[in-house]
């Protein structure tokens, strides 16, 4: 029976195990949005497959100055940015671990004060998102965005693509492409916010084109077998209304990009961070079994899965990987506490967002917790 904690091959990454560190937004990275030697610390606890995840997807990191959505997160399109992250892989490959990067472009879920010259977020839409992002100061509603012209599209495809070569100068095993949660390719995706009547709005074909593009940039910069990509067919983040027919939507995404050979498809089952039926919201059930059947990529599944739930989708074959977020904010060691079938630690919501090494780098491991 395949054990959570077996070797597995995605693409051209070999792992120890097969769980996951999702990633998660913490909003510590320095000025110029470089990554810091705190950060390097964070993802260095949790970088041992012994004890941690077989593989560690980063938080998200913006391929642009347009692409910031978010106070003091990382980026990865300065030289700066390239040596802060390379601090921040070598830790973790000296722990024996592997890690990608997930390439962000948040699109309208942004505010003016954090884009270049006050600029208005760029966006599918001209329409604004009822939702907040962090800046100076805390919480605010998000700017009102423009909409992209066609012409500019290419910009934001050639700024995919030119992030995933600065990933591998940082020593990157990989990428993800951020497609969820309602940001940039979301926004695009799901026809609750694309009111385009260009080439990449209106039907599915037109707005499935982005994530297409932008796929087929980061797969010829640096292979299918070291590019992942992030899907949430039915979360309502950021104001990301259901789609008309996301069972169709999703399902033809997944079928368009099948010819890259995507090392694997990261989805998102339920809404981000809530529950996982929505029926009670009155949407329509996703047969997400339909939507893995569209390819030959490892399937990693996320959202509200403990380790008995991770242990039976790996062993009854309904994933190939299993991503934790919250638990591993606080559980460094969260593969030996699931293996021991040990306690876990309780997350200090106060300190997700910015701060030090408080709620970050100060979460006792197993063995200093059974000591107190």
């Amino acid at each position: 029976m395949t054990s959570l904690f077996d070797p597995f091959r995605m693409g051209d990454i070999t792992l120890a195990n097969r769980l996951v560190m999702a990633p998660l937004t913490r909003n510590r990275a320095g000025a110029g949005q470089v990554p810091t030697a705190l950060m390097a610390e964070y993802y260095r606890q949790r970088a041992n497959p012994a004890t941690g995840a077989g593989l560690i997807v980063t938080e998200a990191s913006q391929i642009s100055p347009m692409g910031q959505g978010y106070l003091d997160t990382p980026g990865i399109h300065t030289p700066e940015q390239v040596a802060g992250w390379k601090h921040v892989t070598d830790a973790i490959h000296a722990e024996g671990g592997k890690v990608v990067i997930q390439l962000w472009h948040v699109g309208r879920i942004s505010h003016t004060s954090l884009l270049p010259g006050g600029a208005a977020p760029e966006s599918s839409t001209a329409r604004a998102a009822k939702a907040k992002t962090f800046v100076t100061g805390g919480f605010v509603p998000v700017s009102a965005p423009r909409a992209l012209e066609t012409a500019e599209i290419a910009r934001i495809v050639a700024d995919y693509r030119r992030a995933a070569g600065l990933a591998m100068q940082a020593g990157f095993d990989g990428v993800e492409l951020h497609a969820a949660n309602g940001y940039l390719i979301e926004q695009f995706l799901r026809d609750s916010i694309n009111d385009r009547t260009d080439a990449y709005g209106g039907g599915i074909e037109h707005r499935t084109r982005l994530l297409v593009e932008a796929i087929e940039g980061i797969t010829a910069e640096i292979g299918g077998g070291r590019t992942g990509v992030r899907l949430s067919p039915v979360t309502p983040a950021n104001d990301a209304g259901q789609d008309s027919d996301a069972q169709a939507l999703y399902g033809r995404a997944v079928e368009r990009l099948a010819p890259y050979g995507l090392a694997y498809v990261h989805v998102i089952e339920g809404a981000t961070g809530g529950p996982r039926d929505l029926s009670e919201q009155g949407v329509t059930p996703f047969d997400y079994a339909a939507l893995r059947a569209k390819t030959a990529s490892a399937w990693m599944v996320n959202n509200g899965y403990d380790g008995a739930m991770a242990q039976a989708a790996v062993a009854e074959g309904r994933a190939d990987l299993v991503a934790f977020g919250r638990a591993f904010i606080a559980n460094p060691d969260l593969g030996r506490r699931l293996r021991e079938g040990a306690a876990l630690n309780t997350p200090d919501v106060k300190t997700f967002y910015g701060g030090g090494e408080a709620g970050y780098t100060d979460y006792p491991p197993l063995a200093a917790a059974h000591a107190v």
